[in-house]
């Protein structure tokens, strides 16, 4: 069947304009990094994010970050593990930059406040999470790294507002990706953004710049149940999709293997339980308390994630469970307390005593691989966008991330976007440009409709697909409403929930779309119909939307 995506959002015509040369969309590691990188080099730099400027993803990051950092340790080791959990599919190249880079930007990190916890010979404190072969992941607090280095740059940037070269919009909501023409085509030349009443501008308007860069995070809430904030909704996808950029690896959604089972109805965001848990030790149960996972893999609990999630998967249906167990009993009350404080008490205030009794888990979405495809310098397909951290497909993760590769990635390729935007801008090759109106109908789904837009997606593209449900999921998507902003008989106005709702609508589409194209099994993406790899498939799968709406994957 043809899919259609409207290539705009209802929305209000802007009522304020602001000018910039560089906009940065999102306040997690990536945004941040590349919000202070590039106020030191350009003139004036705007950085929108659609919460406070602390509330982005990396806050909820338990686990730590993965680099090279001991002396036993190696880029081409962390390379080799990282091109493994990739399934065949992560660009060689853009792994040996992660690689070889991440080290010397974790130092900055600690050099810009952040505190990671420390060894007995004050060194870093290292530990082993799924996939990799040494102790590489650096960690905060325990167990709350994301918020650690979510702190220090966030500290970082406030002590720079004051600065005329920069200004933050927080509470602002990213619409549309603007584009102008140009002699080589088009070019994105700023964004429209909704800012709701607590931010420095009301309604809807429009910031201009020589280039865009999206930090917009993940899709998280594209699913029912998901360990993303509520705020992740596939704006920045959406958005470049709509403007034109091509996007890849959607279908690679990562399911967190061990997220809290709250039961059946459970859904928004659930509580992560970390793989730092299972690198301590800990191990999977199933309900009848038969360990499973050692005869699935050589590296038990500690197999890629993809692995373990699909062997959940599997030993529940064996069992006729919805959860299986992670028990960590054995590695003692006083160390799991100190080790994991955050999870203990997370898991205290659900009831549940980690050093007492199995934590109940099951798979739940967590991260996506896939995003708008970017080059070894944040560059989309759309000249002027860019894109980095978990909405970019660099080529790093391939068909499954590896285990805290995702903080590395968007401090390595933001340092990298920042510094080719500076010279690009520095020698005229990025300039502003008037927007240029997209034609074509322009999209708004209700947002009564997010709730089964969720479902439709966790039964089709969710852990375990085929044909038969992708297909249905595909049809039912394209029976959603997307005119609630003109049909009469839709209660619904051009607003944030709308405007998410819709941003959900296209992203769960375009993903459907590519994994329906990909008919074989590979990392985060399993197809009972195709259960092995399949040579022929080691290629991107891309999504493009035409001039007139059509959407195409292969």
């Amino acid at each position: 069947m043809s899919l259609r995506v409207a290539r705009t959002l209802a929305a209000p015509d802007p009522g304020w304009t602001t000018t910039a040369d560089a906009i940065v969309v999102g306040s997690g590691i990536a945004g941040l990094t590349a919000a202070l990188e590039l106020r030191a080099r350009v003139p004036r730099v705007l950085l929108v994010t659609k919460g406070a400027l602390s509330s982005g993803s990396t806050v909820w990051a338990q686990g730590g970050i993965a680099a090279a950092l001991h002396p036993e340790d190696s880029p081409e080791a962390h390379l080799a593990d990282t091109l493994v959990a990739g399934g065949g599919l992560c660009d060689p190249v853009a792994v040996e930059v992660l690689v070889t880079e991440g080290p010397a930007r974790v130092h900055e990190l600690v050099a810009r406040g952040a505190n990671f916890d420390l060894g007995p010979g004050g060194d870093i404190a290292l530990t082993r999470e799924g996939g990799h072969h040494a102790d590489r992941i650096a960690h905060a607090g325990g167990d709350a790294t994301g918020a650690e280095i979510s702190r220090a740059l966030v500290s970082q940037l406030e002590a720079v507002l004051a600065d005329p070269g920069i200004e933050v919009i927080e509470n602002a909501l990213v619409l549309d990706v603007l584009t102008t023409a140009s002699g080589d085509g088009p070019r994105a030349c700023g964004v429209t953004l909704h800012v709701r009443g607590e931010g420095s501008r009301d309604g809807v308007g429009a910031a201009l710049a020589k280039a865009v860069v999206l930090a917009t995070g993940g899709v998280g809430q594209v699913f029912r149940s998901s360990t993303n904030p509520p705020q992740a909704t596939g704006d920045g996808i959406a958005a470049a999709l709509r403007a034109g950029a091509t996007l890849g690896d959607l279908e690679f959604v990562q399911f967190h293997p061990t997220v809290l089972w709250s039961g059946i109805g459970a859904k928004g965001q659930l509580p992560l339980i970390s793989e730092a848990v299972r690198g301590e030790g800990a191990i999977l149960l199933d309900t009848d308390g038969a360990r499973f996972m050692p005869s699935v893999h050589p590296m038990a609990e500690l197999a890629p994630r993809d692995v373990v999630a699909h062997a959940i998967v599997r030993q529940m249906a064996a069992t006729a469970s919805d959860h299986v167990l992670l028990d960590a009993r054995h590695l003692g009350a006083d160390f799991l307390r100190r080790r994991f404080p955050t999870i203990s008490g997370r898991l205290l205030d659900q009831g549940i005593d980690i050093t007492e009794e199995p934590v109940p888990v099951a798979p739940a979405q967590h991260y996506h691989s896939g995003g708008v495809v970017t080059d070894l310098h944040g560059r989309s397909s759309l000249d002027g966008l860019y894109a980095i951290g978990e909405v970019a497909c660099t080529g790093v993760h391939g068909a499954n991330r590896l285990a805290s590769n995702s903080l590395l990635e968007g401090l390595v390729f933001a340092h990298r976007a920042a510094r080719e935007i500076t010279e690009r801008v520095g020698a005229g090759d990025l300039v502003g440009g008037e927007p240029v109106a997209r034609p074509g109908p322009s999209a708004l789904v209700a947002a009564a409709a997010r709730s089964r837009i969720q479902s439709i997606t966790s039964a089709g593209p969710g852990v375990i697909r085929d044909a038969v449900g992708l297909a249905v999921a595909a049809d039912r998507l394209a029976s959603v409403r997307t005119d609630a902003h003109v049909a009469s008989d839709v209660v619904a106005e051009p607003q944030a929930a709308e405007w998410e709702t819709t941003n959900i609508h296209q992203v769960a589409t375009a993903l459907t779309a590519a994994a329906t194209v990909r008919t074989e099994s590979r990392g985060g993406h399993y197809r009972t119909d195709f259960p092995a790899p399949d040579p022929t498939w080691e290629r991107r799968v891309v999504v493009v939307l035409d001039e007139d709406g059509t959407l195409h994957a292969g």
